[in-house]
Protein backbone atom coordinates (compact mmCIF):
# COMPACT_ATOMS: atom_id res chain seq x y z
CA UNK A 1 0.00 0.00 0.00
CA UNK A 2 2.73 2.38 0.47
CA UNK A 3 4.71 1.44 -2.42
CA UNK A 4 1.77 2.34 -4.75
CA UNK A 5 0.10 5.14 -2.53
CA UNK A 6 -2.14 3.93 -1.60
CA UNK A 7 -4.91 5.35 1.52
CA UNK A 8 -6.72 4.06 4.33
CA UNK A 9 -10.36 4.70 3.48
CA UNK A 10 -12.84 5.77 5.46
CA UNK A 11 -16.51 3.57 6.22
CA UNK A 12 -19.70 4.24 7.41
CA UNK A 13 -23.06 3.48 7.20
CA UNK A 14 -23.96 6.36 5.44
CA UNK A 15 -25.57 5.80 1.63
CA UNK A 16 -22.48 7.50 -0.24
CA UNK A 17 -19.82 6.78 -1.81
CA UNK A 18 -17.36 9.17 -2.72
CA UNK A 19 -13.44 8.94 -3.80
CA UNK A 20 -10.79 11.37 -4.84
CA UNK A 21 -8.56 10.62 -7.53
CA UNK A 22 -9.35 6.74 -7.56
CA UNK A 23 -7.46 4.42 -9.75
CA UNK A 24 -7.59 1.52 -11.07
CA UNK A 25 -5.30 -1.08 -8.95
CA UNK A 26 -4.04 -3.02 -12.11
CA UNK A 27 -4.51 -0.99 -15.18
CA UNK A 28 -2.59 1.46 -13.33
CA UNK A 29 0.86 -0.96 -13.72
CA UNK A 30 0.34 -1.65 -16.89
CA UNK A 31 -0.06 1.87 -19.40
CA UNK A 32 2.91 3.46 -20.26
CA UNK A 33 1.68 6.80 -20.64
CA UNK A 34 0.51 7.40 -17.05
CA UNK A 35 -3.01 6.35 -15.40
CA UNK A 36 -5.49 9.08 -15.08
CA UNK A 37 -7.21 9.23 -12.17
CA UNK A 38 -10.71 10.33 -11.28
CA UNK A 39 -13.37 11.33 -8.73
CA UNK A 40 -16.98 9.21 -8.51
CA UNK A 41 -19.95 10.45 -5.70
CA UNK A 42 -22.97 8.64 -5.56
CA UNK A 43 -25.02 9.74 -3.02
CA UNK A 44 -28.99 9.77 -2.70
CA UNK A 45 -29.57 13.43 -2.82
CA UNK A 46 -28.39 14.34 -6.39
CA UNK A 47 -25.93 11.93 -7.67
CA UNK A 48 -27.61 8.37 -6.94
CA UNK A 49 -27.51 7.10 -10.86
CA UNK A 50 -24.72 8.53 -13.01
CA UNK A 51 -25.49 8.09 -16.92
CA UNK A 52 -21.99 8.11 -18.21
CA UNK A 53 -21.43 8.73 -21.94
CA UNK A 54 -18.40 8.80 -24.34
CA UNK A 55 -16.49 7.39 -27.48
CA UNK A 56 -15.26 4.05 -27.07
CA UNK A 57 -12.01 3.51 -25.89
CA UNK A 58 -12.18 6.95 -23.74
CA UNK A 59 -12.22 4.86 -20.24
CA UNK A 60 -15.73 4.79 -19.50
CA UNK A 61 -15.57 1.12 -18.60
CA UNK A 62 -12.22 1.60 -16.25
CA UNK A 63 -14.25 4.36 -14.36
CA UNK A 64 -16.86 1.96 -13.35
CA UNK A 65 -14.61 -1.09 -12.83
CA UNK A 66 -12.19 0.84 -10.91
CA UNK A 67 -15.31 1.87 -8.67
CA UNK A 68 -16.16 -1.21 -7.82
CA UNK A 69 -12.74 -2.73 -7.02
CA UNK A 70 -12.12 0.52 -4.35
CA UNK A 71 -15.49 -0.11 -2.44
CA UNK A 72 -14.40 -4.52 -2.95
CA UNK A 73 -11.30 -3.55 -1.31
CA UNK A 74 -12.19 -0.86 1.07
CA UNK A 75 -14.77 -3.43 2.65
CA UNK A 76 -12.28 -6.38 2.97
CA UNK A 77 -10.32 -4.10 5.05
CA UNK A 78 -7.42 -3.44 2.58
CA UNK A 79 -5.98 0.52 1.47
CA UNK A 80 -7.31 1.23 -1.84
CA UNK A 81 -5.69 3.07 -4.67
CA UNK A 82 -7.29 6.88 -4.44
CA UNK A 83 -5.75 10.30 -2.67
CA UNK A 84 -9.15 10.07 -0.59
CA UNK A 85 -12.61 7.31 -0.08
CA UNK A 86 -15.21 7.74 1.64
CA UNK A 87 -17.55 4.38 1.52
CA UNK A 88 -20.85 3.76 2.41
CA UNK A 89 -20.80 -0.07 3.18
CA UNK A 90 -22.73 -1.82 0.57
CA UNK A 91 -24.53 -5.36 1.14
CA UNK A 92 -23.47 -5.98 -2.66
CA UNK A 93 -22.31 -5.36 -5.85
CA UNK A 94 -23.76 -6.05 -8.84
CA UNK A 95 -21.97 -5.48 -12.48
CA UNK A 96 -22.83 -6.29 -15.68
CA UNK A 97 -20.61 -5.40 -18.14
CA UNK A 98 -18.87 -6.94 -21.21
CA UNK A 99 -20.28 -9.16 -24.09
CA UNK A 100 -20.25 -13.49 -23.96
CA UNK A 101 -22.72 -15.51 -24.95
CA UNK A 102 -22.87 -19.19 -23.29
CA UNK A 103 -23.58 -21.26 -27.13
CA UNK A 104 -23.42 -24.47 -25.35
CA UNK A 105 -26.60 -23.36 -23.35
CA UNK A 106 -28.19 -21.79 -26.24
CA UNK A 107 -28.16 -18.21 -24.92
CA UNK A 108 -26.91 -15.43 -27.17
CA UNK A 109 -25.00 -12.37 -26.23
CA UNK A 110 -28.69 -10.08 -25.53
CA UNK A 111 -29.93 -13.32 -23.66
CA UNK A 112 -27.00 -13.62 -21.18
CA UNK A 113 -27.27 -9.67 -20.77
CA UNK A 114 -31.09 -9.77 -19.78
CA UNK A 115 -30.28 -12.57 -17.68
CA UNK A 116 -28.06 -10.57 -15.53
CA UNK A 117 -29.85 -7.29 -16.12
CA UNK A 118 -33.14 -9.70 -14.47
CA UNK A 119 -31.20 -10.63 -11.54
CA UNK A 120 -29.94 -7.20 -10.71
CA UNK A 121 -33.46 -6.07 -10.80
CA UNK A 122 -34.43 -8.84 -8.55
CA UNK A 123 -32.27 -8.24 -6.14
CA UNK A 124 -30.37 -5.37 -5.76
CA UNK A 125 -31.19 -3.73 -2.56
CA UNK A 126 -30.79 0.63 -1.42
CA UNK A 127 -27.37 -0.61 0.37
CA UNK A 128 -26.43 -2.18 -3.33
CA UNK A 129 -23.89 -0.59 -5.66
CA UNK A 130 -24.45 -1.50 -9.18
CA UNK A 131 -22.30 -1.75 -12.36
CA UNK A 132 -24.14 -1.09 -15.91
CA UNK A 133 -22.05 -1.02 -18.99
CA UNK A 134 -24.05 -0.33 -22.55
CA UNK A 135 -27.44 -2.15 -21.09
CA UNK A 136 -29.23 -3.00 -24.98
CA UNK A 137 -26.66 -2.57 -27.03
CA UNK A 138 -27.30 -6.50 -28.12
CA UNK A 139 -30.79 -5.72 -29.77
CA UNK A 140 -32.38 -3.31 -32.43
CA UNK A 141 -31.84 0.39 -31.08
CA UNK A 142 -35.37 1.31 -30.49
CA UNK A 143 -35.58 -1.88 -27.99
CA UNK A 144 -32.26 -1.30 -26.75
CA UNK A 145 -32.99 2.66 -25.83
CA UNK A 146 -36.38 1.37 -24.38
CA UNK A 147 -34.53 -1.19 -21.96
CA UNK A 148 -32.09 0.98 -21.16
CA UNK A 149 -34.38 3.81 -20.03
CA UNK A 150 -36.56 1.46 -17.93
CA UNK A 151 -33.96 -0.05 -16.07
CA UNK A 152 -32.82 2.88 -15.41
CA UNK A 153 -35.73 4.72 -13.56
CA UNK A 154 -36.75 1.09 -12.06
CA UNK A 155 -33.42 1.01 -10.31
CA UNK A 156 -33.61 4.90 -9.40
CA UNK A 157 -36.91 4.08 -7.84
CA UNK A 158 -36.54 0.85 -6.43
CA UNK A 159 -37.81 0.24 -2.71
CA UNK A 160 -39.02 3.94 -2.98
CA UNK A 161 -34.84 4.93 -1.84
CA UNK A 162 -33.12 3.74 -5.50
CA UNK A 163 -30.18 2.36 -5.87
CA UNK A 164 -26.40 3.56 -6.45
CA UNK A 165 -25.41 3.24 -10.12
CA UNK A 166 -23.25 3.68 -12.64
CA UNK A 167 -24.84 3.81 -16.15
CA UNK A 168 -22.40 3.56 -19.20
CA UNK A 169 -23.77 3.97 -22.16
CA UNK A 170 -23.94 5.01 -25.68
CA UNK A 171 -27.51 5.42 -25.83
CA UNK A 172 -27.35 9.69 -25.32
CA UNK A 173 -31.33 10.06 -25.35
CA UNK A 174 -30.80 9.10 -21.50
CA UNK A 175 -29.28 11.91 -20.70
CA UNK A 176 -32.90 13.20 -20.82
CA UNK A 177 -33.18 11.70 -17.52
CA UNK A 178 -31.69 14.21 -15.86
CA UNK A 179 -34.31 16.67 -17.18
CA UNK A 180 -36.86 14.20 -15.70
CA UNK A 181 -35.07 13.02 -12.45
CA UNK A 182 -33.15 15.03 -9.21
CA UNK A 183 -31.02 12.63 -8.56
CA UNK A 184 -29.67 11.66 -11.77
CA UNK A 185 -26.47 13.46 -13.16
CA UNK A 186 -24.82 13.30 -16.29
CA UNK A 187 -20.94 12.76 -16.73
CA UNK A 188 -18.68 12.13 -19.92
CA UNK A 189 -15.35 11.21 -20.47
CA UNK A 190 -13.60 13.99 -22.01
CA UNK A 191 -11.71 14.06 -25.47
CA UNK A 192 -10.15 16.97 -28.04
CA UNK A 193 -10.62 16.58 -31.66
CA UNK A 194 -7.82 17.82 -33.63
CA UNK A 195 -7.31 17.59 -37.37
CA UNK A 196 -10.46 14.97 -37.50
CA UNK A 197 -8.82 12.96 -35.05
CA UNK A 198 -9.75 12.65 -30.87
CA UNK A 199 -7.76 12.53 -28.45
CA UNK A 200 -8.41 10.62 -24.96
CA UNK A 201 -8.24 12.83 -21.98
CA UNK A 202 -9.39 10.14 -19.67
CA UNK A 203 -11.02 12.44 -17.44
CA UNK A 204 -14.44 12.31 -15.99
CA UNK A 205 -16.38 15.40 -15.94
CA UNK A 206 -20.00 16.71 -15.81
CA UNK A 207 -22.20 17.33 -18.65
CA UNK A 208 -22.75 14.95 -21.45
CA UNK A 209 -21.51 14.15 -25.13
CA UNK A 210 -24.17 12.97 -28.06
CA UNK A 211 -20.66 11.94 -29.94
CA UNK A 212 -19.60 8.78 -30.10
CA UNK A 213 -16.59 9.52 -32.34
CA UNK A 214 -16.87 5.91 -33.96
CA UNK A 215 -15.40 6.45 -37.37
CA UNK A 216 -12.35 8.25 -35.34
CA UNK A 217 -11.97 5.14 -33.01
CA UNK A 218 -12.15 2.88 -35.83
CA UNK A 219 -9.44 4.50 -37.53
CA UNK A 220 -7.48 4.46 -34.35
CA UNK A 221 -8.02 0.28 -34.36
CA UNK A 222 -6.35 0.39 -38.14
CA UNK A 223 -9.53 0.02 -40.05
CA UNK A 224 -8.86 0.30 -43.74
CA UNK A 225 -8.78 3.69 -44.79
CA UNK A 226 -10.96 3.14 -47.81
CA UNK A 227 -13.63 1.98 -45.14
CA UNK A 228 -13.07 4.93 -43.14
CA UNK A 229 -13.70 7.51 -46.13
CA UNK A 230 -16.58 5.52 -47.19
CA UNK A 231 -17.94 5.63 -43.45
CA UNK A 232 -17.92 9.68 -43.81
CA UNK A 233 -19.47 9.94 -47.08
CA UNK A 234 -22.12 7.38 -45.57
CA UNK A 235 -22.56 9.62 -42.67
CA UNK A 236 -22.16 13.00 -43.92
CA UNK A 237 -25.43 11.15 -46.55
CA UNK A 238 -27.15 10.21 -42.84
CA UNK A 239 -27.06 13.71 -41.55
CA UNK A 240 -27.86 15.81 -44.62
CA UNK A 241 -31.58 13.97 -43.85
CA UNK A 242 -31.53 14.90 -40.36
CA UNK A 243 -32.96 19.05 -39.88
CA UNK A 244 -30.28 21.31 -38.20
CA UNK A 245 -32.39 21.80 -35.29
CA UNK A 246 -32.93 17.97 -34.72
CA UNK A 247 -28.87 17.19 -34.80
CA UNK A 248 -26.96 16.60 -31.46
CA UNK A 249 -24.90 18.71 -30.21
CA UNK A 250 -21.49 18.43 -28.72
CA UNK A 251 -20.24 18.17 -24.76
CA UNK A 252 -21.07 20.68 -22.22
CA UNK A 253 -22.41 21.00 -18.98
CA UNK A 254 -26.15 19.85 -18.59
CA UNK A 255 -27.99 23.11 -17.59
CA UNK A 256 -26.52 24.88 -20.51
CA UNK A 257 -27.23 22.99 -23.21
CA UNK A 258 -30.48 20.96 -21.87
CA UNK A 259 -32.90 22.78 -24.39
CA UNK A 260 -30.87 21.77 -27.25
CA UNK A 261 -31.01 18.44 -26.44
CA UNK A 262 -33.32 16.15 -28.61
CA UNK A 263 -35.35 13.41 -27.30
CA UNK A 264 -36.15 10.42 -29.13
CA UNK A 265 -39.70 11.83 -28.86
CA UNK A 266 -39.10 14.89 -30.40
CA UNK A 267 -38.04 13.27 -33.49
CA UNK A 268 -40.18 13.87 -36.72
CA UNK A 269 -43.16 11.41 -37.18
CA UNK A 270 -42.38 10.16 -40.84
CA UNK A 271 -46.42 10.51 -41.56
CA UNK A 272 -48.47 12.50 -44.20
CA UNK A 273 -50.51 14.23 -41.69
CA UNK A 274 -53.37 15.42 -44.58
CA UNK A 275 -54.47 12.30 -44.81
CA UNK A 276 -57.70 12.85 -42.37
CA UNK A 277 -58.50 14.95 -39.37
CA UNK A 278 -58.80 12.98 -37.05
CA UNK A 279 -55.40 11.60 -37.60
CA UNK A 280 -53.75 15.75 -37.75
CA UNK A 281 -55.78 16.16 -34.88
CA UNK A 282 -53.97 13.05 -32.91
CA UNK A 283 -50.07 14.29 -34.33
CA UNK A 284 -51.31 18.15 -32.62
CA UNK A 285 -52.14 17.20 -29.71
CA UNK A 286 -49.10 14.46 -28.91
CA UNK A 287 -47.49 15.45 -25.39
CA UNK A 288 -43.77 14.66 -27.30
CA UNK A 289 -41.77 16.37 -24.18
CA UNK A 290 -43.03 13.81 -21.57
CA UNK A 291 -43.24 11.09 -23.13
CA UNK A 292 -40.89 7.99 -22.39
CA UNK A 293 -38.94 6.60 -25.31
CA UNK A 294 -41.22 3.51 -24.79
CA UNK A 295 -44.49 5.65 -24.95
CA UNK A 296 -43.14 7.46 -28.33
CA UNK A 297 -42.83 4.07 -29.32
CA UNK A 298 -46.22 2.85 -29.17
CA UNK A 299 -47.67 6.07 -30.09
CA UNK A 300 -46.02 6.28 -33.16
CA UNK A 301 -47.49 2.59 -34.14
CA UNK A 302 -51.20 4.06 -32.89
CA UNK A 303 -50.76 6.71 -35.72
CA UNK A 304 -49.22 4.46 -38.71
CA UNK A 305 -52.07 2.05 -37.96
CA UNK A 306 -54.49 5.16 -38.36
CA UNK A 307 -52.86 6.21 -41.49
CA UNK A 308 -53.18 2.77 -42.89
CA UNK A 309 -56.66 2.44 -42.36
CA UNK A 310 -57.29 6.08 -43.75
CA UNK A 311 -55.69 4.77 -46.83
CA UNK A 312 -57.89 1.63 -46.92
CA UNK A 313 -60.91 3.95 -46.74
CA UNK A 314 -59.58 6.58 -49.65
Amino acid sequence: AERYNYVRPKLDHKMGICIRQGRHPVIEHTLKEGFVPNDVELNHRNSQLLIITGPNMAGKSTVLRQTALIVLMAQMGSFVPADDAQIGVVDRIFTRVGATDYLTRGQSTFMVEMNETANILHNATSQSLVILDEIGRGTSTYDGLAIAWAVAENLLYKDRKGVKTLFATHYHELTDLAKKHDRVRNMHIAVKEWEDQIVFLRRLVDGFTSRSYGIQVAALAGVPESVIKKAKEILKSIEKEIPKDKKGITAGPVRERRHKQQHPAQMPLPLVIDQGAELRKKVLSADTNNMTPLEAINYLAKLKSMAEKNKKTT
